[in-house]
């Protein structure tokens, strides 16, 4: 496999293992990133779709032996009681921390505009995620803080009650107690394939629906 290859191959690997978009999509997308990098003289449509084929087939074997609740299902389970608790907890928000940080604002924004305030917020982004489907060493870092707050003992109490609530859903975590470091949960392991049917983790107004009843 050549350096561009990899390069191309990495995404589908990615993409494939994150389980946000149909096979169609990752399709497109590939495509798209192969003309985009100008890796046409190299790297053929075939050669693309052959590798998507085996990554997805590979996935699908694998997933006949992970065991319910998976860490991915105890996550969501999570953070819709973060959400309950009038904490706004969002998937894959994201590819960096300030994209993360710019759509619990929207959320907030939405939330008030029903007379509601959040006590804080938490999320991951896609960077988190990609460590999380990791072979060798996942985990996923939890960012957590309050919108509009510069304290603080207040962005501490945010993860405290995020800490309690991931530990209370059997996840071993790793955080010092600082405003400053983002909650840790080593060994994370994300399994998730993409399913139509199933819920939706990035319709966030599913997030507002849910802290406003």
């Amino acid at each position: 496999m050549t350096e561009n290859q990899a390069f191309i191959y990495e995404s589908i690997f990615n993409q494939l293992r994150m389980g946000f978009l149909s096979i169609d999509e990752i399709k497109e997308n590939i495509i798209e990133e192969i003309e985009d990098n100008e890796f046409e003289d190299e790297i053929s449509e075939d050669w693309a779709f052959e590798k998507i084929d085996e990554e997805y087939q590979k996935l699908l074997s694998e997933s006949k032996q992970w065991k319910s609740p998976t860490d991915t299902e105890r996550l969501i389970t999570a953070f819709d009681e973060l959400c309950d608790d009038n904490i706004v907890a969002l998937h894959n928000a994201g590819y960096t921390t300030s994209d993360g940080e710019y759509e619990v604002v929207e959320v907030e924004r939405e939330l008030q505009e029903n007379e509601v305030v959040s006590d804080g917020y938490c999320f991951y982004h896609e960077q988190d995620l990609a460590r999380a489907i990791d072979i060798e060493n996942p985990g996923l870092y939890i960012a957590f803080q309050k919108v509009d707050n510069s304290d603080d003992a207040t962005t501490i109490e945010v993860g405290k009650r995020v800490a309690e609530v991931l530990i209370n859903n059997d996840f071993k975590i790793k955080w010092d107690g600082s405003a400053r470091t983002k909650i840790e949960i080593p060994g994370f392991r994300w399994q998730k394939i993409f399913d139509e049917d199933a819920r939706d983790l990035q319709d966030y107004s599913e997030v507002v629906d849910r802290m406003i009843q």
